[in-house]
């Protein structure tokens, strides 16, 4: 445990800066910025009771998309002796999944409902450091900054609500000696997948009168955006605000998806009535008589517009 807390120490305190890792940037960090100490023993918060039931209350919409996942990456990694946990922004643990034989190591390791783990707290781990950095990350054993943490093995992927903001870390842990880095990183990827669908899950419920265009898939997340009736996009996940370019006051000026998505043609009457004449002639099924009387207009009429339009019938 000493041993650890020095070598922390001694990068911490290292002159030689020229090769900093995201890793040594945490520890300094946690030493520098919070004053804390890798060999301290301090006891750890906890809420309980009605402070505990508020804060779940307050995250009650993000807890219904999120623990159907949770239960399903459960199911996944609980055999092999991991635990699945769910935080607020602050790194406070809302949820936890783990195993009956696994339950003592996971409450010793303070991986319980109502602890917090954040990186003001516990120094550098897998909940604090990817909420303080925004990005999934792998804090393995003696990566930890506290000596106390030693023992564990945390893969964390951020979870942003649908306006993009960050609101909680998604979290699989291992107290297992036989937990190593090979099997970190293959965790990681369910932790980061998982994350995704929680997003997704929660910007479809939210824009659930929406209809929501994928935009594309990147380390980001989804790139999703949420389209009214007229086309015009009313939201944006975070990955689409990145990609795109977009903000609050941009989405609150309702512009047309094509011209998010850099496709922009000036619009049209002409260009109108072929989307519709042609949903008009797939709904009928290719029959123009029904077409025409579903779209309240002859059948002359009907033709007429379809020949302005380019449209074969």
């Amino acid at each position: 445990m000493q041993h650890h807390a020095d070598v922390v120490l001694a990068a911490v305190h290292a002159s030689d800066r020229s090769a900093v890792s995201p890793l040594s940037v945490s520890w300094r960090r946690s030493a520098v910025k919070h004053r804390l100490d890798p060999s301290s023993g301090a006891k750890r918060e906890l809420l309980g009771g009605a402070e505990l039931e508020a804060l779940r209350e307050a995250h009650l919409p993000l807890l219904q998309v999120a623990i159907p996942v949770l239960d399903q990456l459960f199911q996944s990694v609980g055999l092999s002796g991991c635990g699945v946990v769910l935080t607020d922004a602050r790194g406070t643990i809302l949820e936890r999944r783990v195993r009956p034989g696994e339950r003592a190591d996971f409450t010793r390791a303070g991986l319980v409902e109502g602890a917090r783990w954040s990186e003001a707290d516990e120094g550098t781990n897998g909940i604090g450091t990817c909420l303080v950095e925004d990005r999934p990350v792998v804090i393995h054993r003696n990566q930890h900054f506290a000596s106390r943490n030693i023992d564990i093995s945390c893969m964390d992927a951020p979870v942003h609500d649908p306006e993009g903001r960050l609101v909680a870390a998604l979290d699989v842990s291992s107290c297992r000696d036989d937990h190593d880095r090979a099997k970190a990183e293959m965790v990681a990827a369910l932790v980061r997948e998982a994350a995704r669908r929680i997003e997704r899950d929660c910007f479809c419920r939210h824009f659930d009168a929406a209809r929501i265009v994928f935009a594309g898939d990147s380390a980001a997340g989804l790139e999703l955006l949420a389209v009214d009736r007229d086309d015009l996009v009313i939201g944006a996940s975070r990955a689409a605000r990145l990609r795109f370019a977009l903000d609050d006051a941009q989405l609150r000026e309702s512009r047309p998806v094509a011209q998010v998505m850099g496709r922009d043609e000036a619009p049209s009457f002409e260009s109108g009535d072929r989307a519709v004449l042609r949903q008009a002639l797939a709904r009928a099924q290719g029959n123009a008589s029904a077409a025409a009387r579903a779209l309240g207009v002859s059948r002359a009429t009907f033709y007429r517009r379809c020949a302005r339009a380019g449209i074969r019938t």
